[in-house]
Formats: structure tokens, sequence, C-alpha cells
């Protein structure tokens, strides 16, 4: 008898050490991503099911600015995030050091467009119009090279793909730049000429690209949206599940279906 109690013992305790050590992978098997609302959270949340199958459970923690998702994930509180183009990423390297953040893999473009609440065509901008620009140099910059394509100004040669307003070399209609932060910038349209707006953001205020705006960049666009990772991080089991759900063809038939052209899958 005493022996039968030992052995019941024995196994109680073998269950309950299983079953700790499920609760731990349980968790370990969470993946935490940062991310935009729009399109970012949107496209995250079409991959839950996907993830699940392989075992993972995916949180979308939503942000509206474009700094402290890679600060969250390089203090380790996001294992990955979704919302910026190579560029930004390069840039903000560049401006921070201290963060080893990387690459893990293009999902989507978001053509950046001009839109206007005053004029319906671009040759209609009155000499001294005033333009609203995101004020961040990767944006800043895309967005200035988005106005010399559509032939509004012309830019110093060697300017590069980060210029800024003091290498406008040519700008026959005076146009007045209002530099604004990215998330802020469709909220000058009531006060501009113009303004020229990520695609996430307008979509956020309700425009549509195809329609609402005047001029946009085209599929050969560089600026691929990508999830970002700390730097050694991009074969962690977890994330490639995570790349692999995002590159699926649930996600491309989403991306198409939902935001018509606006948004265009990079996979």
């Amino acid at each position: 008898m005493k022996k039968l109690l030992t052995i019941l013992a024995t196994l109680t305790l073998a269950v309950l050490a299983l079953a700790g050590c499920g609760g731990q992978d349980a968790a370990s098997k969470t993946i935490k991503v940062g991310a935009t609302p729009v399109p970012h959270a949107e496209i995250l949340e079409t991959i839950k099911p996907l993830l699940e199958k392989e075992g993972y459970k995916l949180e979308v923690v939503e942000f509206t600015d474009y700094v402290q998702p890679n600060i969250a994930l390089n203090d380790k509180e996001l294992d990955a995030n979704f919302f910026q183009h190579l560029p930004y990423l390069d840039n903000f390297i560049a401006e921070h050091k201290e963060m080893k953040l990387a690459n893990a893999g293009g999902i989507h473009i978001e053509p950046m467009g001009v839109y206007s609440r005053k004029i319906k065509k671009l040759d209609e901008l009155s000499d001294g119009a005033s333009v609203a620009i995101p004020n961040d140099p990767t944006n800043g910059g895309r967005s200035l090279l988005l106005l010399e394509k559509a032939g509004l100004l012309k830019l110093k040669e060697g300017s590069g793909t980060n210029p800024t307003v003091h290498d406008v070399a040519e700008n026959k209609k005076n146009l007045k730049f209002q530099e604004v932060e990215a998330a802020q910038v469709p909220r000058t349209l009531d006060d501009v000429d113009a303004a020229v707006i990520n695609t996430n953001y307008a979509i956020q205020a309700n425009l549509v690209p195809t329609k609402d705006a005047l001029f946009m960049e085209d599929s050969t666009s560089p600026y691929v949206n990508i999830i970002a990772v700390r730097a050694g991080d991009e074969k962690r089991p977890e994330i490639q599940a995570l790349m692999k759900a995002l590159k699926s063809e649930e996600v491309k038939k989403f991306i198409d279906e939902k935001y018509k052209g606006a948004i265009i899958p990079a996979f």
C-alpha cells in the first residue's frame, strides 16, 4: 500500500511538473508585435488564426507615432514591430546607434500621396501655395522627391534619398513648406493648399488614396514596409512563423481586397 501511495505521489508530481512546463512554454509562444493601427494592426489581426495553427498567440500593441515602437522593441517590450520602411529604420539606427535593430523582411508598400481640399489638380496650385510635409528626415525627404516627380520642384543634384527643404534648387511656384509630424499632416488639410501624406495616416483620416490623391508613388517605390526585430532575432522560430504568416496568400488577398490598390503587397 505504501509503495502504491509512493508511486501515485511520484506520478502526481510529474504531472504537476509537466503542467508547469506547459504553462511556461505557452507563455514563451506569445509573439508581441507593435504596430500603427492602419494598415499594420489590421493586417496582423488577419494572421492570428494562421499563427494559432502553428502554436503561437499573437498580441498586437498599437502605437500612434513613429518613435516609441522602436524604443519598445529595443527595450525588449516587443518581439517585433510593423510600421516603418527600411530607409526610416536605417536613419533611426544612424541617429540611435545604441539600438541594435534589424530588418526581418518586407511586407507591403504604402504609396505616399499629395492631397488637397482646395484644388482638384496640382497645376492649380497658386504662386506661394502652402504645402504640408512630414518633418522626419526620411518621410520629409520622400515627400520632396514625390513633389519633384510631380514636376512641382527640382532638387539639387546629389541630394540623395533624404533631401531637405534646403535642397530645393528650383521652386517656380514658390511653394511654402510646413513641416509637421507625419501623423498630424492630415489635420493640416483645411489650413494648407496641399499636403503630402503617408498612406496609413491618409486611410485613418478617411481619405481613399486611389481616389483622393492628386498624385501618388507607384509600385516602384523603394519604401517597402518591413518587420523590424532586434539584431540577431531574425532566425528565432517565433519571428520565422510571423514572417511566414505575413507572406501568405491569405494576407495578399486581404490587402488586395481591403485596400484596393492603396496598399500593394511586396512579396
